[in-house]
């Protein structure tokens, strides 16, 4: 007689239609019932195409009629209407926007050191001083910097309701693990609360009405970003690397992780491009055009290239993001406004 992991086993031979990930994975499956040689599975489905579950019927039932002692084979789906705000593909899977939240933008990369989390804090600085309401995650649950960047260190409060709320620095709303850390205190969590707190940090805080939400993810793909990806509708994705290629060979993990789930890739920032001495001649500690090449291998824009730059490691040490300089005092700062822009040229408002 066949057990729940045989079942479990053979189904996760089943691709989702249009994806390479199975329906396992994806967290589909909802229950099993083995009476004999007859098995009964429950499967749960966001969408309003007919011929996704019907494909999947065909191949669950193959799949498991092929198992020895399997004689009857049943698929049960629960089928609910696709969310209709969000990215592109979101009626594929379980994947939700946040209320109010009219635009969610990861900021990803594939390694760590490239300089993610201070590209996500001055581009946030740079969409709210462009005069939209906006809010920024720090989804770095093992290596929280946001806190520190933003000069937001102190506790945040809480609602009646069990809501966070969250905190506000240089026009912008924001959350990080390192508010609810003393400095030296690490996060010591494994897969399933890494992926709790995630959760909390993105569906239990009062984010109020926001134009646009940064993500600052953790570099990799792992658990935090695979739960971003599945359950949140993302109006799409910016890889950020230098131009280093050991940096872009981890850069196309990202960008492959987002495009094998329907997020569309809205442009991949160049940080650390160059360094520029005090003479003005430019050193590409990094190598150059790394950027370049990658951005037009996977089909994308290069939003921007940032160099290597002392004011802004100082001022992003001292809670004080170099894109909180107005317009024209410093040649990055101009750089994230300008990134800004394009961004919020390119990224179409959701239905």
């Amino acid at each position: 007689m066949n057990s729940e992991e045989d079942i479990r086993a053979a189904l996760a031979t089943i691709a989702y239609p249009g994806y390479s990930r199975d329906i396992i994975s994806f967290g589909l499956l909802k229950e099993i019932v083995i009476d004999g040689p007859a098995v009964t599975v429950h499967i749960s489905l966001a969408t309003d195409d007919p011929k996704i579950p019907q494909k999947i019927l065909e191949e669950a039932q193959a799949a498991l009629e092929a198992l020895p002692g399997v004689e009857n084979a049943r698929i049960e789906f629960d089928i609910k209407q696709p969310p209709q705000a969000g990215a592109a593909g979101a009626d594929a899977l379980n994947r939700s926007g946040i209320p109010g939240v009219k635009k969610i933008i990861a900021v990803a990369s594939g390694k760590g050191g490239v300089g993610k989390s201070t590209v996500a804090a001055n581009l946030a600085i740079a969409l709210a001083e462009s005069g939209h309401a906006t809010g920024l995650c720090d989804c770095d649950l093992y290596g929280p910097s946001i806190a520190l960047m933003m000069d937001a260190d102190e506790r945040p409060l809480g609602t009646e309701d069990n809501q966070i709320i969250p905190l506000f620095r240089h026009e912008v709303k924001l959350i990080s693990m390192g508010n609810l850390l003393e400095d030296a205190s690490p996060v010591i969590v494994r897969g399933p609360m890494a992926t709790r707190y995630t959760q909390q940090f993105l569906r239990q805080v009062e984010w109020g009405d926001l134009d646009y939400l940064i993500l600052d993810l953790p570099p990799g793909t792992g658990d935090i970003q695979l739960t971003i990806v599945q359950t949140v509708a993302l109006t799409g994705a910016i890889i950020v690397t230098t131009p280093q290629e050991v940096a872009l060979i981890d850069a196309r993990k990202a960008a492959s992780m987002f495009a094998k789930v329907n997020v569309p890739i809205l442009g991949l920032i160049e940080n650390m491009s160059w360094f520029e001495c005090a003479h003005g001649e430019r050193y590409p500690i990094f190598g150059e055009g790394g950027g370049a090449r990658e951005a037009e291998r996977l089909g994308v824009p290069l939003l921007g290239q940032i160099p290597l730059d002392i004011p802004t490691r100082e001022k992003a040490d001292h809670g004080t993001p170099i894109a909180t300089l107005p317009r024209g005092e410093h040649p990055v700062s101009d750089a994230f406004h300008e990134i800004a822009e394009k961004i919020d040229r390119g990224v179409p408002a959701p239905v």
